[in-house]
């Protein structure tokens, strides 16, 4: 059990699907009312989580991985992760089927998140055309697609693209290849894809093993919660309850074990060998 914190640690949290289970203590009974004695909760796009940490404006955040080379200070959580052993369906680069992956002249680029830009960077080194220009984005395909030759979009947007592929087939006519990020990525290395961790600026102390403890207790929870979340997120978003369950419980890795671990050391290494990010070492 968590005691109370004054003043309160402030968290920066992703306001997407893939996190609802870490997220579970701090968002439902039992223990959310005490929760909150100890934590302030504010919600934000991946990107923006590594930059309040930055700034000061949190004491601990669910950071996209490659923050980490940029504010080396950072500090990780043990226990707790957003990644992916195979498949992710949320992490996706989209581009016209008459188009190949060498030829591409552009890419739009959702702003929610710079690790999938650093991991979409190393894929296209591999797909021979590692210069191609990533352009910033909102994310939306059809206009995304207006504005290059190919669009990566994470997260729920992604999702919903996915569900949408019959429907912009019939609308359109336009043959799309929706190649999934994560399984590019294991296929070509053998290592999770791990998207992001929870990371704090506090200094080394007593309060760590509060903070651990009350983090991978909201996972452990979360997970144990599934059908729970499956019904609160088809009222929000526009899947079906199958997809939603067979995302939280099958597609996303919540757990930061040795094998991810090693996905996050194999990331660092293959960014920094060709350019892509900064030297990094994950501390764990």
């Amino acid at each position: 059990m968590s005691s109370t914190l004054n003043p309160r640690l402030r968290i920066a949290a992703i306001d997407f699907l893939n996190p609802a289970p870490l997220m579970w203590d701090f968002e439902h009974p039992p223990l959310q009312a005490e929760l909150a004695l100890s934590y302030q909760i504010d919600r934000m796009l991946p990107s923006e989580c590594a930059d309040r940490l930055a700034n000061g404006r949190a004491d601990i955040g669910l950071v996209p991985i490659a923050a980490l080379a940029a504010n080396p200070a950072l500090r990780i959580l043990p226990g707790c992760t957003i990644a992916s052993k195979k498949r992710v369906r949320s992490l996706l680069l989209v581009h016209r089927a008459r188009q190949p992956l060498s030829a591409l002249r552009s890419v739009a680029a959702d702003k929610a998140s710079r690790t999938t830009l650093a991991y979409a960077r190393i894929l296209f080194h591999h797909w021979g055309n590692p210069s191609v220009p990533f352009t910033p984005a909102s994310a939306d395909l059809d206009t995304m697609l207006d504005l290059a030759d190919a669009a990566i979009l994470i997260g729920d947007p992604a999702l919903l693209a996915l569900e949408e592929q019959a429907n912009r087939l019939e609308r359109t006519g336009e043959s799309l290849v929706y190649l999934d990020l994560a399984y590019e990525w294991v296929s070509l290395t053998g290592v999770p894809f791990v998207s992001a961790v929870w990371c704090t600026t506090l200094p080394t102390g007593a309060a760590d093993e509060r903070l651990v403890h009350d983090f991978n207790q909201s996972r452990i929870h979360g997970l144990e919660n599934i059908d729970a979340l499956v019904a609160e997120w088809s009222a929000k978003l526009p899947i079906s309850e199958q997809t939603l369950r067979a995302y939280l419980t099958t597609n996303i890795h919540y757990a930061l074990d040795a094998e991810c671990q090693e996905g996050m050391r194999g990331f660092f290494r293959t960014a920094c060998s060709l350019g892509v990010l900064p030297s990094y070492t994950p501390d764990f």
